[in-house]
């Protein structure tokens, strides 16, 4: 296993993720936009819009090198040396507020002093949560991990709960997944086995989406689904710039900013104190965007 080869896959992953919400959206297609970074590396930004099912959503890969930032350095409490960095990193917002927000992430870090890693992770935003949607995704995820280890999806998912919280909210940004960073070892045999699981997610999440896609697309909404669907895609702006780590790499490591804020909505909304009925499907979902749900 080295950087090419994991640039290679991640790659081929970007490249099944686009055709598989093509196949499904059946309407839009995917817009390429290819970009160099001045300090080393570059990436394709894929962009789909306008479709029968997606309002926007971004496939991003990447792969940058170059020194190490010394916020970085700081923040990771690594010591200077250059870096190689690549991954693919997905956020869909459809049109329907009845189709949940996804998002997906896998990435490989690495430095040429010897330190490497992967982290990532595919966690689920309704603007309204239906509970049988939630479990059949955390069972989907909970499959997928206990294939490479049992103690993964546990694990992973009390680190997603804490990860997507809204602290300024106190709630979190949906029903949850898995997050996971700073996996790694040095028996060559488990880094491999590591590499395997982050694909793994990468390729689970066309599966879960394409249903989500199909089944929910088909409910029935109107003018005030669509104004809730606005105030929950702020609370998703809300967690992406004051919280999202992600968000803050690239932009610390002189990433590409379209490419980085590819994750916002095409339409979101604030309104004042706004508090919903007592008894209502909104009230409903607020009352589940809480930690430590057991989806499965």
């Amino acid at each position: 296993m080295n950087k090419e080869k994991i640039s290679a896959d991640f790659r081929a992953i970007q490249d099944h993720i686009c055709k598989e919400l093509e196949l499904e959206d059946g309407k839009a297609k995917f817009q390429e936009d290819l970009w160099s970074r001045p300090e080393g590396g570059g990436g394709r930004t894929r962009i789909i819009q306008e479709g029968n099912i997606i309002a926007k959503g971004g496939v991003a890969f990447s792969a940058v090198e170059g020194p190490t930032p010394k916020k970085i350095l700081d923040k990771l409490k690594l010591d200077e040396a250059d870096f190689f960095a690549t991954g693919v990193s997905i956020v869909i917002h459809p049109d329907s507020p009845m189709v949940p927000i996804i998002h997906m992430n896998i990435r490989y870090f690495e430095m040429s002093n010897g330190v490497r890693w992967f982290g990532g992770g595919i966690d689920l935003t309704p603007h309204y949560v239906d509970e049988a949607d939630a479990k059949y995704f955390h069972q989907a995820v909970k499959d997928t991990c206990d294939q490479y280890n049992a103690t993964y999806y546990p694990k992973f998912k009390n680190w997603a709960d804490d990860y997507f919280f809204i602290k300024h909210r106190n709630e979190t940004r949906g029903v949850g997944g898995i997050f996971f960073d700073r996996l790694s070892s040095d028996d060559e045999n488990e880094m491999n086995q590591i590499f395997e699981f982050a694909k793994a997610i990468g390729y689970l999440f066309p599966k879960v989406y394409r249903h989500f896609m199909n089944k929910n697309s088909k409910i029935a909404f109107g003018e005030k689904e669509k104004q809730w669907q606005a105030l929950r895609r702020g609370r998703y702006v809300e967690f992406n710039l004051v919280w999202d780590a992600g968000t803050k790499f690239g932009l610390d490591t002189n990433g590409r900013t379209e490419s980085i804020l590819m994750s916002m909505p095409p339409i979101a909304n604030w309104q004042y104190m706004h508090q919903p009925e007592a008894g209502s499907e909104e009230a409903h979902t607020l009352s589940l965007l809480k930690k430590g749900i057991e989806w499965v």
